[in-house]
């Protein structure tokens, strides 16, 4: 597996964007002050990392997803330790993410690279999506925010 900077985003790249994260639009405001990468395996993109600064000394993986068919693998582990890896290359001191409060597999990924929990952002999916969000058969409401310093 090759992680390299997206040069030129293909629709792959949205779909697996849009598998994280369902808001075109907003999808589309943020990856364009954002650095991206893709996984490739065997020439295709299986997995994609976006990458922005939000603060100064602070990036902020805005998404991250491995297509279904790759998942399981150690392929999003492994996009996390090249966003960390980034991070401290590029002079960040922390590294945040946030993720659905039902995104139970996600959070338990995050804590297992070491990301910490820091808040609670309640309400969120419910302000900012306009379509209800059903994860794990719940509806998503909350994102909860980890950081790690690097």
């Amino acid at each position: 597996m090759i992680i390299k900077e997206i040069q030129e985003f293909q629709a792959i790249h949205y779909d697996l964007l849009l598998s994280a994260d369902p808001d075109k639009q907003l999808v589309e405001d943020y990856i364009k002050r954002s650095v991206c990468f893709d996984a490739m395996f065997d020439g295709s993109p299986v997995g994609i990392l976006a990458l922005l600064p939000t603060r100064p000394e602070t990036l902020e993986i805005v998404n991250i997803a491995v297509s279904e068919t790759y998942q399981g693998q150690g392929i999003g582990e492994k996009l996390l330790q090249f966003a960390l890896s980034y991070a401290k290359n590029s002079q960040y001191k922390t590294v945040e993410i946030g993720t659905g409060s039902t995104s139970f597999g996600q959070l338990y990924l995050y804590q297992k690279c070491g990301f910490r929990m820091t808040s609670i952002d309640r309400d969120f999916f419910i302000r900012h999506y306009e379509e209800e969000i059903v994860e794990n058969k719940l509806i998503l409401k909350d994102m909860v925010r980890l950081s790690m310093d690097v």
